[in-house]
């Protein structure tokens, strides 16, 4: 049966509770019902919803620095060639899932792809993309669906199934519309409870963001009352309750709010006494770092990144990219790039690669100092790292690596250090005479008339004596 672009013939007749658990809600498996931010939460009516928690700025600022840095590396289709190393395949030839990597669905760009990809898993700890496949049964196209609508199934015998709701621009019809795993890429953070149930960093740092809600909610409050705390009315006597109501109504309407700041003029010994500390007493400023260095402490982010605190006295700006991409990026990157190449059922050697030469982008004095140490060490070619360091194009006699004379392989030393006296320590052996040069062939006859001359002259030298 064909619904739309997706073909659920294996599916049609699975419903929940024909052999079929649900993961998540009352009845799972594995999975708390009940979570709570701290022992008790539960019982306390202490609730930590998601909306209000990507409200506070240092949440939001986590997880878009880490989608949209993810997002913006460029996505290549690699091929393995016979010596281990991956090389990107520019155009491909006759494959039908090339087309893929570089748009994913119709109304996403890669980047906007990648970065709803990013986001889902951050925020919820899942992301489902579900399969659109053509006639020959080739992924065509992906679709990031809502993780709220989206639930993992498992059978007695282990199989995985996701039951999923309507979502009209991923084109699914029905609510309760149950496909197996194969159609289904679910990329997950890490799994506390259940294999196929990712924990997003939000359960860890949670009651730190309502902290800084309230904190912020609290210092609004102040500040809308014209930076005056809240205070007691006091009378010298006892009065009664519908007295001490009225001078409360009567208090908050002319002396509170916009009307802080007027004079107000008591009579009887009424005294006005502050009652809520200010935000320097209660040490508000020092309280939102705090919270926002526990929510950057989750997300594996260096809080200088979003603005929370100065950065390391630091020169070089590459070490820190390296230490954010260790431990922030690189888990969410390779995973990624695993969950394409196994849900696009790419066939050996083909694979996804992201770009992190876009991540570590150097200064013009680095990329051409490190382009000379590698051109000079013979690790690359001087077109390589015309291509890597200053994306330029390749130059005639370029593809060669270069390396110094001087410079001698480890067979070479070896076969030097096995020798009798590899140092030349003692006297070398004179080098025999050379035998006297020939006489050149030329001019023959000259050279032996010279000749008879010069002994012509020394016998008459010896008979004139």
């Amino acid at each position: 049966m064909r619904i739309g672009p997706f073909t659920l013939a294996r599916t049609k007749s699975l419903t929940v509770g024909q052999g079929l658990s649900p993961l998540s809600g009352r009845g799972g498996q594995w999975w708390p019902w009940v979570r709570e931010s701290f022992a008790g939460a539960w019982q306390q009516n202490v609730t930590i919803e998601v909306s209000n928690v990507l409200t506070y700025a240092s949440v939001f600022a986590c997880v878009t620095l880490i989608a949209s840095d993810i997002a913006k590396l460029g996505l290549d289709l690699v091929e393995e060639d016979r010596d281990g190393i991956w090389a990107e395949v520019v155009a491909p030839r006759g494959q039908a899932w090339a087309p893929v990597v570089k748009k994913f669905n119709h109304y996403q760009n890669r980047i906007k792809f990648i970065e709803q990809w990013i986001t889902s898993k951050l925020i919820f700890g899942n992301t489902y993309a579900l399969k659109q496949r053509d006639q020959r049964r080739i992924v065509s196209a992906l679709y990031v669906l809502d993780p709220q609508r989206v639930t993992p199934l498992v059978t007695p015998s282990g199989d995985v199934y996701y039951q999923l709701r309507r979502d009209d621009l991923s084109e699914l019809p029905s609510d309760g519309l149950i496909v197996p795993a194969s159609e289904i890429i679910h990329d997950r953070m890490i799994c506390i409870y259940h294999p196929l149930i990712g924990v997003s960093p939000i359960y860890a740092c949670g009651l730190a963001a309502m902290q800084g809600l309230a904190i912020q909610g609290n210092s609004n409050t102040f500040f809308a009352n014209g930076s005056q705390p809240g205070g007691v009315l006091t009378a010298p006597g006892i009065i009664t309750d519908e007295t001490a109501a009225r001078l409360k109504a009567y208090w908050d309407t002319n002396f509170g709010g916009v009307n802080v700041g007027k004079v107000a003029v008591v009579g009887d010994g009424l005294k006005y006494e502050p009652m809520s500390q200010n935000a320097v007493d209660s040490q508000l400023i020092d309280q939102l770092k705090w919270t926002a260095e526990n929510v950057c402490t989750t997300f594996h982010v260096p809080p200088y990144m979003i603005g929370v605190g100065n950065p390391p006295p630091y020169a070089n700006i590459e070490p820190l990219q390296q230490q954010y991409y260790a431990q922030a990026l690189q888990s969410l990157i390779e995973n990624l790039e695993l969950c394409l190449d196994e849900g696009l059922e790419l066939p050996a050697p083909y694979g996804t690669q992201v770009d992190l030469d876009d991540l570590f982008r150097m200064d013009t004095v680095t990329r051409a100092d490190a382009a000379a140490k590698a051109i000079g060490s013979g690790g690359m070619s001087p077109n390589e790292a015309r291509h890597k360091y200053f994306d330029l194009g390749p130059i005639t006699g370029g593809d060669t690596p270069y390396l110094q004379q001087q410079n001698y392989s480890l067979a070479a030393l070896a076969k030097r250090d096995a020798g009798p006296d590899p140092f030349k320590l003692t006297a070398p052996a004179p080098v025999p005479a050379l035998p006297p040069a020939p006489l050149p062939t030329k001019d023959l006859a000259a050279q032996f008339k010279a000749a008879l001359h010069r002994k012509a002259v020394q016998v008459e030298l010896v008979d004139a004596a």
